[in-house]
């Protein structure tokens, strides 16, 4: 039960938190990057359900964001479908795209896996930029209207910040509860190992397909808020490097974590305001804070107030000491 109360209160304050940020920044550029660490937010949640939890690498998670933005964004652009509608739709077409190709790709483990999930993505990134006429090929795509209830029309930075952060507040509640749940364990299970858990009664290849699934539909409804966000898309959004940066903030967020999601989404989206001035060294800067993050902080940044409390305990007991 305290457990339980533990987690509502930290679940409450961390949307209290993000309720009230927009009065700090209150318009303008960083209020539109809050937007985006948002949409990150959503995608680093979706990954580390699939590896943090369940231990499944996946370098297409990339692709799964891109079919979702560009699935809602044709079928609005091109054929006047509801924004709303189009997302639904996105969502349910990703997921039994997953759910069909998971069953294969999931039977191979580590590098091999790795492998096949970048084959798919580049598939898709390819298939982006050779239907031209549906796509709008490397030119991207346009006139992708914006969410709209009624009259009321999301088309301000504070009106996406608070649809974009909605949605993902609901994720990440979905995930909180998922993650303590007997799903939740039995996906630690697998992580820790896969034959043990098949012994206890776990069908892990089921689970692995449905996490791998779930992972697929959360980056595709952020891909669609994404494209009516923006209201405009191209191929270069959803590549193999958007893939490994996922990836990059999963790990330094923390693995395993839902709110090192956020965290390491939030780093790596606030990160490049700061070093435009490193230009085209930016990505050297990353590898260097990706190979520093798991030679000393192998937990990733949800971990510091572990780390940090302890050591605040130890020095408050030696100043006692020394009066």
């Amino acid at each position: 039960m305290g457990t339980e109360r533990n987690v509502l209160l930290k679940y409450l304050l961390f949307s209290a938190a993000v309720l009230v940020a927009p009065i700090f920044f209150s318009g303008g550029y960083l209020l539109n990057v809050l937007v985006f660490v948002g949409i990150n937010t959503m995608l680093a949640l979706a990954l580390n359900l699939l590896l943090g939890y369940a231990g499944q690498i996946s370098l297409g998670q990339a692709a799964f964001f891109g079919l979702g933005s560009y699935i809602s964004g044709v079928a609005t652009a091109n054929y006047g479908m509801n924004p709303w509608t189009a997302l639904v739709l996105a969502a349910v077409v990703v997921g039994v795209i997953a759910f069909t190709i998971g069953f294969p790709i999931l039977k191979l483990k580590g590098h091999y896996l790795a492998m096949s999930t970048l084959g798919f993505g580049i598939i898709i990134y390819i298939l982006f930029n050779e239907t031209i006429d549906l796509t709008g090929g490397p030119s991207g795509l346009s006139g992708i209207p914006y969410f709209s209830v009624g009259e009321f029309q999301f088309d301000s930075d504070l009106k996406n910040y608070f649809l974009i952060w909605g949605f993902a507040l609901l994720m990440i509640l979905f995930s909180v509860n998922l993650v303590n749940s007997r799903i939740g364990r039995a996906l630690r299970a697998i992580h820790d190992s896969e034959v043990a858990a098949r012994v206890m009664g776990v069908n892990a290849r089921l689970l692995k397909v449905q996490i791998f699934a779930l992972s697929a539909v959360f980056s595709s409804i952020a891909g669609s808020l994404y494209a009516h966000t923006m209201t405009f898309i191209s191929p270069a959004s959803f590549g193999f490097n958007f893939s490994v940066e996922l990836l990059t903030m999963v790990v330094i967020g923390g693995l395993g974590t839902v709110y090192g999601s956020f965290l390491g989404a939030a780093l790596l989206t606030l990160l490049p305001e700061f070093l435009r001035t490193l230009q085209d060294y930016d990505i050297v800067f990353y590898g260097l804070l990706l190979v520093l993050m798991t030679m000393f902080m192998p937990g990733g940044l949800v971990r510091i107030p572990s780390l940090v409390l302890p050591f605040l305990a130890k020095f408050k007991v030696r100043r006692q000491g020394n009066a």
